[in-house]
Parts: C-alpha cells; sequence; structure tokens
C-alpha cells in the first residue's frame, strides 16, 4: 500500500484526476490524505467532495480548511458572503446539496497515523500542543460540527482572538482558538501568541514573528507533519514539516508526497489557468 499527501485542490477536480494517473494511484490498495480546502475558487468543488465521499474513509482521509468551513458556513444560512473569486454555488445548489453538506461536517480537523508516524492539518499547530493533544483539541470542535445544531458554530467561530492558548479557555473562544490553529494559522508572534494577518515568505516575516514550524520548544518539533494552506511557502520539507500547498487554485501546481516510505518522493502536476 502507497500513501500519498496532496496539497489544496480547491475545486481543481481534473487535475485531481491527472495526478493520480501520475502516480499511479490504486483504488483498491492505496490511501491519499487530502490536506482541506477540497472547494472553492476552482470550478468543481461538488466533484471534489462526491470524490472522496465515494472513495470512503478507508481510502480518502480529509482534514478540513478554512474554505471548507466557509463553505458550511454558507450552506447554513447564517453566514450568506461570498466574495468574486468564490465558487461553492456548485455545492450549494447541487441536487446532492443536503448529502455532501453532512459528510463535509464529520470530516476532522487533525489526522493522525500512528502506524505511519505521520500526522496532518490543514494550516498549522501552536508550540503549547504534543500530537496527542492536538488529536484532543481537534475532537471538541468535530463534536460541535457533528451536532443537530451545528449551525450555532458559524455564529461564533469568526475573529483573531483569542490569540493565546490557556486551558483555561472555555466556550466559544476556546473553540474559535482550536479552529484557527488548525485552519488559518501560519505565523506566531515570539511569546507564542497566534499573528493571523501577515500571509506572505518567512523571508519576509515581521520581526519577533515566527513560522509555525519552527516556534523554539514546540512539543510536536519530532514528529512528522504534512499542512497545505500556505501558497507563498510553496512546497518543501522544514524539519519533520511538509508543506503542500503550491497554489493550484492561482495556476500553480497540486503537488503530493508520497509519506509511506523514504526517500520521500514529491509528484506535481500544472494546474489550468483558467
Amino acid at each position: 500500500m502507497a500513501v500519498y499527501a496532496i496539497g489544496d485542490v480547491q475545486g481543481c477536480f481534473d487535475e485531481l484526476m491527472q495526478l493520480l494517473d501520475i502516480i499511479k494511484f490504486d483504488s483498491v490498495i492505496d490511501q491519499i490524505w487530502l490536506s482541506g480546502d477540497l472547494v472553492n475558487r476552482g470550478p468543481k468543488s461538488a466533484d471534489v467532495l462526491r470524490f472522496a465521499m465515494d472513495m470512503g474513509p478507508e481510502l480518502v482521509k480529509v482534514v478540513l480548511g478554512n474554505h471548507d468551513l466557509h463553505l458550511l458556513a454558507n450552506a447554513t444560512g447564517i453566514c450568506n458572503y461570498q466574495n468574486r473569486m468564490d465558487t461553492i454555488s456548485s455545492v450549494l445548489e447541487a441536487d446532492d446539496k443536503d448529502e455532501l453538506i453532512i459528510w463535509l461536517r464529520q470530516q476532522h480537523l487533525f489526522h493522525h497515523d500512528e502506524k505511519l508516524s505521520f500526522s496532518m492539518v490543514h494550516a498549522g499547530v501552536p508550540a503549547e500542543w504534543s500530537i496527542s493533544e492536538c488529536q484532543q483539541r481537534a475532537m471538541e470542535v468535530e463534536a460541535v460540527l457533528k451536532l443537530d445544531n451545528w449551525h450555532e458554530f458559524f455564529l461564533y467561530i469568526y475573529g483573531n482572538a483569542p490569540k493565546q492558548w490557556s486551558e483555561d479557555l472555555t466556550g466559544w473562544n476556546r473553540l474559535l482558538y482550536i479552529t484557527n490553529c488548525f485552519t488559518r494559522l501560519r505565523y506566531c508572534h515570539s511569546d507564542g501568541r497566534l499573528e493571523l494577518k501577515f500571509k506572505g515568505h518567512p523571508k519576509n516575516r515581521p520581526k519577533h514573528q515566527h513560522s509555525w514550524f519552527d516556534m523554539p520548544n514546540r512539543k510536536s518539533n519530532n514528529n512528522n507533519i504534512v499542512f497545505g494552506h500556505w501558497s507563498t511557502l510553496g512546497i518543501g520539507q522544514y524539519g519533520n514539516t511538509f508543506s503542500l500547498d503550491s497554489g493550484a487554485v492561482w495556476g500553480g501546481f497540486l503537488t503530493a508526497v508520497r509519506i509511506d516510505k523514504r526517500p520521500y518522493k514529491w509528484f506535481t502536476i500544472q494546474v489550468n489557468s483558467k
């Protein structure tokens, strides 16, 4: 069995299928990990969701990204904001919309495979959390998204504060902090506070800010983690972390890395910029 982690697809369904051909994906025994942002900006978001749903959880592992949450927020009717580049209407207007939305909100925010010794998150993890703590924190949010009144989550889950982790955080503030880490994080201040505004490459980072994976004393420093979200960073290996977002939706590349054997092998496909 081969295991491939794939960066942000964002509705680029045709290119995803071409990438699977390149890696010779065997849908009987191989496994793919999709690192969040399955939807939006690309033309075939609904097709990406249908593919992952139909393949099943044994063959396709998924974590939610910020664009996936944006889709869920719009599906509630609570949030009706879409900008001119959004393409989530292919899901919201689909005949099988309800089925797709139910499936999407059952997905994880953090995935860990003990046998492979690899984890996956869409954006990042704070320095204070170990892998087991990441799993526990993710389950707190996942449990709310599975409730009958899951819509309420999107009334409270927007904003940049709180910026500092504390076990004393409760309620929506706690869930907002967890969600921001897993779906939006790129940088932290030296004292551990989240920095959620700057999106550029680390070489241009403001003083006293660090990439989340470069934070000193990060408890997950010795763990292998694949992540997406950060197109300005691009693809690469940084210590034990693997950046997978190569800007597919901007006419860049869709990227996969095989993580079940060394040396890790990377695969890319050019995406149609239209």
